[in-house]
């Protein structure tokens, strides 16, 4: 009886440490994929301005202990900015070959050299571009990453 029972828990245990590493990756992508969405992407607006550079960085946690020194909002619904996975893909700059590319509404926020976190300013070029981004998973759930260390995108 004691054996039966020592060798359930064990059974258990195993069961639940498979569950715990099966649950990892997906907790790992999703983590990036919120990043990415803080990072990146802001849909409500069409065109940035300096002052849009300075409260979007701010807000979006950039400047909390260092000056983040580039960034690039996308001005799309995550569903266009989605859709960017469907298109063929091309090498990555880290040798991969999950990114994509596409055209979207972009501001570009610059830090201008002569501030401190948490204070940073910003300068801002809007424009529509080209954008390379990683797409991980299945096409029904694609996870957004950018192609850069640093998590930034690139043109």
């Amino acid at each position: 009886m004691a054996l039966q029972r020592t060798l359930s828990l064990l059974l258990l245990l195993l069961l639940t440490m498979l569950g715990l590493v099966l649950i990892q990756p997906s907790y790992g992508q999703d983590r990036m994929y919120q990043r990415f969405l803080r990072q990146h992407v802001d849909p409500e607006v069409t065109v940035g301005s300096d002052a849009y550079c300075n409260l979007m960085m701010q807000r979006r946690k950039m400047t909390s202990y260092q000056c983040k020194r580039f960034n690039t909002f996308i001005h799309e619904d995550i569903w266009n900015i989605r859709s960017i996975c469907s298109t063929t893909s091309i090498q990555c700059k880290n040798g991969k070959m999950n990114c994509h590319e596409g055209v979207v509404k972009v501001t570009d926020c610059r830090e201008t050299g002569s501030s401190r976190a948490p204070n940073c300013r910003y300068r801002a070029m809007t424009s529509t571009r080209r954008v390379v981004v990683a797409c991980e998973g299945n096409p029904e759930k694609y996870i957004l990453n950018t192609c850069l260390l640093a998590y930034t995108i690139y043109a």
